[in-house]
């Protein structure tokens, strides 16, 4: 039986490792093309290696790095279905008057302004495809966080913009659309756990936000993605889609 995403190409950024690397693999069991485009050379290969896609190395906040990854892609496949930004980072753990310049740029460049380099870069083919675009969010863009105050503005942005772009393209017959995670085991949740004032408490903390029990792997985001690339939601654009576990719904005893 074929899969939900047969013969389509994905480019996913960030696809190397945790989330990204879920994703990857789903869309390759159901049946896509995937191009995986992530800055860490030596994971991109690891991961190119055990799931057979497709990779190409690309810094998401250089436009110049987007353009070239985007080009070799569209070389290998000829086209593209699905553009999914995932690729992002979340520190520092800081309030803003606590966040430097430098980190406040680095933020907004790899989580934001990285949607506007691949949506210059694959409008075209995306166009031609009349195809779809994924965005992984946070629900920290809709909730707050303490001490993330950068990391929380550029996940905010991502949400507004997902709406907009999905507003701007649907006359192309492009979707756009975001996932929203709350808490999901990557490594890069693993980093950011050993850096708080009390990591051995993190992992119970992070079962209990979500009302379902537990924190999940990226696979739950996985699925969610490809039912939002897949034609199952044809009819679904400018969706800011919670895979949370609950977590947003409010206060619990």
């Amino acid at each position: 039986m074929p899969g939900q995403l047969q013969g389509k190409c994905i480019l996913i950024t960030g696809g190397a490792q945790g989330i990204g690397l879920e994703c990857a693999r789903a869309y390759l069991r159901e049946g896509a093309r995937v191009a995986i485009a992530d800055v860490d050379h030596e994971q991109t290969e690891k991961a190119v290696q055990e799931l057979g896609a497709f990779g190409v190395s690309c810094d998401v906040a250089d436009g110049a790095s987007v353009t070239k990854a985007v080009a070799q892609v569209l070389a290998e496949f000829g086209g593209i279905d699905a553009v999914h930004n995932n690729a992002g980072i979340s520190m520092p753990s800081k309030p803003l008057h606590l966040t430097e310049e430098e980190e406040w740029d680095r933020l907004l460049c790899v989580n934001l302004k990285s949607v506007f380099w691949t949506a210059k870069a694959c409008y075209t083919s995306l166009k031609a495809s009349r195809g779809s675009i994924l965005n992984t969010a946070s629900m920290v863009g809709t909730m707050g966080q303490t001490n993330h105050a950068a990391y929380v503005a550029t996940k905010g942005g991502m949400i507004s913009l997902t709406k907009a772009m999905a507003l701007d393209y649907a006359s192309d017959g492009i979707r756009v659309n975001a996932v929203c995670p709350a808490g999901v085991w990557t490594p890069m949740l693993r980093q950011w756990s050993t850096e708080q004032e009390n990591p051995a408490e993190i992992e119970s903390y992070l079962d209990r936000i979500h009302p379902l029990g537990y924190c999940p792997g990226g696979d739950v985001i996985a699925d969610a993605s490809v039912f939002l690339l897949s034609p199952a939601a044809r009819f679904i654009t400018g969706c800011i889609l919670p895979v949370s576990g609950g977590a947003e719904l409010g206060y619990r005893l």
